[in-house]
């Protein structure tokens, strides 16, 4: 996978949305940079382990909730943004946030996602 607008939709449902460790773990392998840095307002992890368990504990800490894309993914160079909300399947969000990602040699190495205040 290198198109980053691709990365960006998996990071989000294959990586952030998927309950199923394994296809996670898969999905985390072929998206990432092994050294992948990721950072949020909780702070910053590196590494395919600790995404993992990032993306658990969001899960974990959701339960009946989804991602959702909120538009399209957006490429610029070597950069990519997707918007995205969080709530339960069908309703409005209750989270909303962003990500952004330096992608080098076909996958994401360096990830930061912001929370959106209304």
């Amino acid at each position: 996978m290198s198109d980053t607008t691709d990365l960006m939709r998996a990071n989000l449902l294959e990586v952030f949305d998927e309950r199923d460790p394994e296809r996670r773990r898969a999905a985390i392998a072929r998206t990432y940079a092994p050294d992948v840095a990721f950072s949020d307002p909780e702070g910053t992890v590196t590494g395919h382990a600790a995404v993992d368990a990032k993306a658990q504990k969001v899960l974990d800490d959701a339960l009946g909730f989804v991602f959702s894309p909120m538009g399209e993914a957006y490429e610029s160079s070597d950069l990519g943004y997707q918007a995205w909300g969080l709530g339960p399947a069908g309703e409005p969000p209750v989270v909303r946030g962003i990500d952004i990602a330096l992608v080098a040699d076909g996958r994401i190495a360096r990830l930061y996602t912001l929370l959106l205040r209304d």
